[in-house]
């Protein structure tokens, strides 16, 4: 269906036996600020007391509210994270979110998973 954009979309989250954290959003969600609270949320309580580092992959995502945007430069429990993106539309919202916010850990924008695996495992 050309132009769906899904509201209040869920983020799949999973701590791989690395010690990787991965946030997939769903292809075309428009993220919120409830959206990015829960997401956050759940990635403090997976990671507990740890700290891990995490591939955002937000390659289809639509939109990123400015609460979102808010939410997502408050600190978690991620060490670093690595925004995974593969077009110019997800470059301009990266380099915004990363151009307006400060972010509360080294945080960098890639088009390649396997550029910011690598750079993920500098920690």
């Amino acid at each position: 269906m050309s132009g769906y954009r899904e509201e209040g979309a869920e983020a799949g989250l999973t701590l791989g036996a690395d010690g990787m954290l991965r946030l997939k959003w769903p292809r075309g969600a428009v993220i919120t600020t409830t959206d990015a609270e829960r997401a956050m949320l759940r990635v403090n309580r997976l990671c507990g007391d740890n700290r891990h580092p995490m591939l955002v992959d937000m390659a289809t995502t639509a939109e990123v509210s400015r609460g979102a945007r808010a939410v997502f430069g408050r600190p978690c429990r991620a060490s670093r994270i690595a925004l995974l993106g593969s077009s110019p539309v997800d470059r301009v919202l990266a380099n915004f979110f990363l151009g307006i916010n400060a972010v509360p850990c080294p945080t960098k924008f890639f088009t390649s998973e396997q550029d910011a695996l690598a750079w993920l495992a500098l920690t």
